[in-house]
């Protein structure tokens, strides 16, 4: 997981951020309405469903605005229609950049994202420029004051879980992105809470970046990341501790 644990610090440090905006409920009511759209509103016959509905409950989201997230997706209540659609580019350095999107306006979105990325020094490529470069992976945190590490490990490795490292003050497990749901699944049954449990993209390499380099990158990140219609954005960018630090605060 070479590079992984300084980008979800990056994640979480902006994740904070998010969620006193509330941008992280309207990107969770997103992808629930979608997720039911596709696969119907049981969560227990719809893997991303339910997988959705779990990130939401750890976000503290009502179930009331669960409910209509998936009454939205099935029809059951009007909301507005939204396609999946990816982007791919380079950041300042030649970074990768890959964008998951949920939109109902295709070229708007495209004209946003085109303009961010020429506005802050990077370039948007072709499809599959970049895709490449990432592998799709499960990651679910647990702060370290909740479990001591040889019975977690135990416990993760059992259900399925590839890893776990010891990331600041949680614990990362890594499993695939099928066994995500399974992993899931024991922690809560044996009572342990998770910070935010994901199917994520994780760089297969990483690119090194000076103060300024990564000053440029993370202004660029941060700005394709405000995008209404942006869900994720992922990047093989590597920042040293202390810049990223004196650079985030």
């Amino acid at each position: 997981m070479s590079g992984h644990s300084k980008w979800s610090t990056i994640k979480r440090k902006k994740g904070k951020a998010d969620a006193e905006r509330g941008k992280i409920f309207t990107r969770l009511i997103k992808e629930i309405t979608v997720a039911a759209r596709e696969g119907g509103g049981d969560p227990d016959g719809n893997p991303r469903l339910r997988t959705a509905i779990a990130a939401a409950k750890t976000a503290n989201m009502p179930a009331d605005n669960i409910k209509r997230g998936i009454l939205k997706g099935t029809g059951e209540l009007p909301g507005v229609s939204y396609d999946e659609i990816s982007y791919e580019g380079y950041g300042p350095a030649g970074v990768a950049i890959y964008l998951k999107c949920l939109t109902d306006n295709k070229n708007r979105t495209v004209a946003e994202v085109r303009h961010t990325f020429s506005k802050y020094g990077g370039n948007l490529g072709e499809n599959g420029c970049v895709a490449w470069m990432f592998e799709s992976k499960g990651i679910v945190l647990v702060d370290k004051s909740i479990c001591d590490e040889e019975t977690l490990m135990d416990i993760v490795l059992e259900a399925g879980a590839n890893d776990m490292i010891l990331d600041n003050d949680n614990f990362e497990i890594e499993t695939g992105p099928n066994d995500l749901e399974t992993v899931r699944a024991t922690l809560e049954e044996k009572s342990i809470p998770m910070i935010s449990a994901e199917v994520t993209l994780i760089p297969q390499n990483t690119v090194k970046l000076n103060e300024k380099q990564a000053e440029s990158m993370l202004k660029l990140y941060e700005c394709l990341d405000e995008l209404d219609d942006v869900q994720n954005v992922y990047s093989n960018f590597d920042i040293d501790d202390d810049i990223m630090n004196k650079l985030m605060g």
